[in-house]
């Protein structure tokens, strides 16, 4: 006699209840959410955490001695803690709290890009960054007379390391790169990438705000001068990321910004500035954003981010497969499973926000546009893509479901065509 088998509990089916938004219904169809690339949902342990700071410990840190003040900064320095063992930081105060990954970039450029770079300097990126990776160093390079350089890509759609150790040289002052590409899905070499520059003299800065909340990630096996992301991204509430630096390299930056908090001593016309972390949180800091971070920190540690890593790398191949039944498809970047658990696609002649717009119409939520990064887009040939990303919450049931009304949008909109 055989014995009925039952499916193996996934990581999903474990959690799934924590994150209230999910049980909601979109246009009468059960919300399947497959835009976490953009932001991740976020569990009731953080919504919670939210609450109760409000509720029982509302008062501004680091100034008062009274009781609430008192236990404000204690939640809000734990959370420094938690986040500099979540990246294996040397020491809490290598933990600096930004609005999101995009203010931390902004502020090494700022603090170390103007005030170091000087002309005929190189600044090495790659041509599948993030506008925010982009931007704030093509100011910089106007500003000093630094040249910026980028590595292209392989015919696989991934980071052409080889083409990134022809730039080096000795004129290499930075190297910015993504450590996991919001388009392609591609996980960078970003440790090895490090130990290159590094051998030329050169400043890391790496953004991890599609790394962070999917895997584990240790600044110091990367050997990065900089890490940053944003905590939306993670479970996070918005407003609250981090910029993780070596202690000797920003105690080395002036402030970013200048006011309250970020000074030893003020007199009329003249001040001395604070240590680190300090000397880069100038005024209030967004306090209940912060804490927030560090429960939603817990929440990820509570998981593994190895076993989440594992997971979605499961759920990514499921999806990476299925997508191929789909005619006319085209994904981008490297196969599965040797990828991050998004990808972007085009579908032919349909634009990625009329598709969008089918889905959303049966509840399901993914990404249409140039995802911010617009001159990767030019490369690959396209204006804009759709995009699926996942997250440990998802489910191989969610994907079937995702390719049947795919495959539905593919004969709708052939019909259209074809009536055109």
């Amino acid at each position: 006699m055989t014995l009925p088998t039952t499916a193996p509990v996934t990581l999903a089916d474990r959690v799934r209840a924590d994150f209230p938004i999910l049980a909601q219904s979109i246009h009468g169809q059960p919300l399947i959410y497959f835009d976490n690339a953009a932001t991740s949902q976020k569990p009731r342990a953080v919504l919670d955490a939210l609450t109760a700071y409000y509720e029982q410990d509302n008062a501004n840190v680091h100034r008062g001695v009274h009781t609430l003040s008192a236990r404000a900064t204690d939640a809000y320095e734990a959370a420094r803690q938690k986040v500099a063992r979540l990246v294996n930081a040397g020491r809490p105060a290598e933990i600096i709290f930004t609005r999101n990954a995009t203010e931390a970039i902004n502020l090494v450029a700022y603090a170390w890009g103007l005030t170091t770079l000087q002309p005929g300097d190189e600044i090495i990126l790659s041509v599948m960054e993030h506008h925010s990776n982009l931007v704030p160093w093509q100011w910089v390079a106007q500003r000093t007379g630094a040249r910026l350089r980028f590595i292209q890509l392989t015919p696989e759609e991934t980071l052409d390391l080889d083409h990134y150790r022809s730039l080096l040289n000795d004129r290499t002052r930075l190297v910015s790169v993504v450590q996991v590409s919001n388009t392609l899905g591609c996980i960078n070499p970003v440790a090895e990438m490090a130990a290159l520059a590094h051998t030329w003299g050169a400043k890391v800065l790496i953004d991890a705000c599609q790394s962070v909340p999917h895997m584990t990630v240790n600044v110091q096996a990367i050997d990065c001068d900089w890490l940053v992301a944003s905590g939306h991204k993670m479970c996070g509430p918005t407003g609250a990321g981090f910029l993780y630096g070596k202690a000797e390299v920003l105690r080395a930056m002036p402030p970013f910004l200048g006011g309250g908090e970020m000074i030893a001593d003020v007199y009329l016309e003249s001040s001395t500035y604070a240590n680190i972390p300090q000397r880069f949180e100038a005024g209030t800091p967004a306090i209940a954003e912060a804490i927030t971070l560090g429960a939603a920190v817990d929440y990820l540690q509570s998981l593994g981010l190895d076993a989440i890593h594992a997971y979605e790398e499961t759920l990514v191949t499921h999806l990476w497969k299925r997508l191929g039944e789909v005619p006319g498809i085209r994904r981008l970047g490297p196969a599965a499973p040797h990828r991050a658990g998004l990808v972007a696609f085009t579908l032919g002649d349909v634009h990625p926000h009329d598709l969008s717009t089918l889905l959303d119409e049966a509840g399901i939520a993914i990404r249409a546009g140039h995802h911010c990064t617009q001159p990767l887009h030019r490369i690959l040939g396209t204006q804009s893509t759709a995009r699926a990303s996942l997250y440990f919450y998802n489910t191989v049931v969610e994907i079937d479901r995702f390719i049947e009304v795919l495959q539905e949008s593919v004969a709708f909109f052939s019909g259209v065509f074809e009536e055109g």
